[in-house]
This record gives C-alpha cells, structure tokens and sequence, in this order.
C-alpha cells in the first residue's frame, strides 16, 4: 500500500476555497481537511507520520481532476492525426483524470464489436480514465438497447448534420431511440437542410474561395436553433436522458431554461472555444477556430457565458478535435472543422477566472463535479473520503508556454498565465512538476443509475 499526504494546498471543492491538506492511500482519498478546523493539526501530524510521501503545496491549488465529456482522440482510423495514447498523455497534461471519447471514426463505431475494441485498446494505452459513446444511426437501435448503463457512458446522435453514416433524420427511428435508449443521448444539433441552402448561398457568391468569417452564417444559427427545438421536443416526448452537446447560441439557452422548468433530465453543454472566442476572432485564427457548430457572435458567447454561471448550462468540455495542420490550412471548403483542446481547455478557462468572467469554483463545478452528476460517474468528480484520488495541482501566477503534446502538434492558443504542475489519477502522479512521469494510471469508468 501506498500513501501520499498533500498539505499546505488551497483546496477547491463543491463551492468552496479552503487552506488544508488531503490524505490518499492506494487509489482513494482517506480525509480532506480543512486547516479552520481544530483538530487539523492532529490530523497533519499523523498522516506526515503515516504517509510514503509528503508534497507541500506551499501556495498552489488543488481541484478534482477535469472530466472531459466530449473528446475526438481518433483511433481507430485516423491515428495520423491523434491517438489514445497521444491524447490522453495531453489530457493528463492539462489536468484531465478522465474522458469521453466519441465515435466518430473510420469505421464509426456503431455496434458493440467497434465498441469493445475502443475500451480494449484503451485499457492498454490510456494515460487516464475513459469511457467510449455508441454512435446512433437509423438502424442500430438493437445495439443500442443492449449497452450495459454502468459502463457505457451514452450514445452519440448527430441530429440532422451528416458524419460519416451517423446521420439521424428519421423520425421514427429518432422516436424509439429517446423511448428505449438505457444510456444517456448526447446530441450534436444542427439542421443540415439549413446548412446545405446556406453553403449553395455562399458558392454562388463566392465560388471555390469562401472566406473562413463566412463560417458562422453557413453552419448557421437558424441550423442550431431548429434542430436543438426539435431533440427537446422529442425527450420531452418520451422522458429522454439528453445532453445537449455544444451549445452556440443564446436563443438555445433560452430553449434548455424553458425546458428545465419541464425536465430535470435535458442539460447542456458548452465548449471551451465557444467560451473563449466569438466569430470576429476567424479574421485572426481562420481555420485554426474553424468548428461544428460554428463559433458565433460576441452577444451569443456573452449568453453562453451567463448559461454557465447561472447553471443553465450544467458542463464544459473541450471537444477535442486534432486535424493536421496541413489540412486545416487548405482553403475553407477543404479544410475540416475542429481544433484540438484537451490539454488547454482548463488553462483557457483559467484564464476567463482571471479576467473575472467565471469565479474558480464554477469552473471547477462545470469542468468536474457537475460531469460526475451529470453522468452519474460512480466515485469521481469531487475530493471526498471514499472517493478515487484524481486530482490536479495548478499555479494561477505562474505563466506557462507548454510544449504541445498533441499528435497533431499545433494548438490555437499556447501561452497562459496560468500552470498545471501536477496531475494524481487513481492516486499516481500522471503528471508531476509539468511532466509526463510515464506512469499510465487509467480504468474504465463506471457508471451507477
């Protein structure tokens, strides 16, 4: 058995900031202290006794480990651009203890013979803790129906925007997967109908050289708003679990307020891009921004911003999407949509702290405890007794230009005022003074209904 006692840390947990130490042996978290309390002292003195290793913290914080619900590692099929062990070594980098990979790949992974060999390669190459989504089309509502809820984390639907053959327009088929799905949906809305008129518009205007600020009026937010009013419409129907993956505009806040008022099971997503930029920045970051759902105006990340504080919008993630460099810079219709942000996406966020757009303990709900509730992920997400040792340690004053750990090796933003210096998964440093140490500590994650 080992055991780790960390002191001197400014702990942030479950809405609070407190000076105090946490106590770990093995994989778990014994005891969370707070220094205000009168028998700390005691406490400290015994575990500085009992502990293999003791870290003084001096001024740095200490967080539960980031959650990542929304991630494109890429393998199989694409491991040219991004792999699970290249991915999550970035992860682990910027703080990540565990993620949700998606299944958007070549092959998409639609059937459960795909999916298991995602969680085998995985369990193998993972730096840190994972879990994988089903993708849903028209006709795999058997695979579906037979995912075991305690250890698949949901089932990805691309409503009304094509990837791959993971386009889900039939009505019927859309109606019997948000009645009998046993896992959360998680749904990527936008109106391809819309979209298509969009880009024939743009063409015709500007033939073969669109301009990338073109973008947000393509991938339009009339293509958001329609297909976000439709999956709401549908899980009220039938009481669906729905995520609602990487909101973009205000007026989808709105509708995911409203249809709070009526569900406790529909809950949002916003995504560290649409966080951090608005569509006024493609004039200086062109392709390297370029995502789906487009990133749109000044007034709609204002509204996301406020989704996020209010609690409208329950998690952020990063929707991480490497493409190579070479790729991304060809012109706007070759160029595919995606950026990569595993390893920044905490940093970016720290950064909004900074400027006093979020305070730290909502970052810290919205990028950890409020991904455990939402997915029910059994014993991560918070420091508590009991509890897997995931943590990360990060400096607010120490500026930081990181080296790029993506396989893709380029990234839209590489300076920070902030740092991440450790990262504990399954109570192993994956990370330590902001390097890899080698240590792969990573398990399937586990779910409880």
């Amino acid at each position: 058995m080992s055991s780790c006692l960390l002191k001197n840390g400014t702990i942030v947990n479950e809405n609070v900031i407190f000076k105090g130490g946490i106590y770990i042996e093995d994989e778990v978290i014994v005891d969370v202290y707070d220094y205000s309390c009168g028998d700390s002292p005691e406490k400290e003195k015994n575990y500085s006794s009992r502990a293999d290793q003791v870290i003084d913290l001096c001024r740095l914080y200490v967080a539960p480990g980031i959650i990542d619900t929304h991630v494109h590692f890429r393998e199989p099929g694409a491991t040219e651009k991004a792999t699970i062990a290249s991915e999550s070594a970035a992860a682990a980098l910027g703080g990540v203890t565990s993620y949700f990979d998606m299944p958007n790949n070549k092959p998409a992974v639609t059937n459960t013979a795909l999916l298991d060999d995602k969680f085998l390669t995985a369990s193998h190459d993972s730096v840190v803790n994972y879990s994988f989504y089903l993708g849903a089309t028209d006709d795999n509502l058997d695979e579906i129906v037979k995912l075991d809820p305690h250890s698949v984390c949901g089932v990805k639907v691309f409503l009304g925007a094509s990837t791959g053959n993971m386009l889900l327009d039939d009505p019927a088929a859309i109606d019997h997967l948000f009645h009998k799905s046993p896992v959360p949906i998680v749904a990527h809305c936008e109106d391809n109908v819309v979209i298509q008129e969009n880009l024939r518009k743009a063409q015709e205007r500007f033939g073969e050289d669109i301009p990338f600020t073109k973008h947000s009026e393509i991938r339009s937010r009339e293509a958001c708003i329609k297909s976000t009013d439709f999956a709401i419409k549908f899980a009220l129907k039938n009481n669906t679990r729905l995520h609602i993956a990487h909101i973009s505009t205000a007026e989808e806040v709105e509708m995911l307020k409203e249809a709070h008022l009526k569900s406790n099971r529909i809950t949002g997503e916003a995504c560290v891009g649409y966080l951090y930029f608005e569509e006024n920045d493609s004039a200086k970051y062109g392709p390297l921004i370029k995502c789906n759902p487009s990133i749109k105006s000044y007034e709609d990340r204002k509204a996301i911003r406020k989704g996020v504080r209010k609690g409208i919008i329950s998690t952020i993630s990063t929707d991480h999407a490497p493409h190579l460099l070479s790729e991304k810079n060809s012109p706007y219709l070759q160029s595919p949509s995606g950026s990569p942000y595993v390893q920044f996406g905490f940093l970016m966020m720290l950064e909004l702290v900074r400027q006093r757009v979020f305070k730290l303990e909502t970052i810290v709900d919205r990028m950890s405890h409020s991904p455990a509730k939402c997915f029910n992920i059994e014993k991560r997400g918070y420091l508590r007794p009991g509890y897997y040792a995931d943590l990360v340690v990060f400096d607010m004053k120490r500026k930081s230009t990181p080296e790029i750990a993506y396989k893709c090796g380029w990234s839209p933003l590489t300076s920070f005022n902030s740092s991440v210096i450790h990262t504990m998964s399954n109570g192993r440093f994956v990370v330590y003074n902001g390097k890899l140490t080698g240590i792969r500590s990573a398990k399937k994650l586990t779910f409880f209904e």
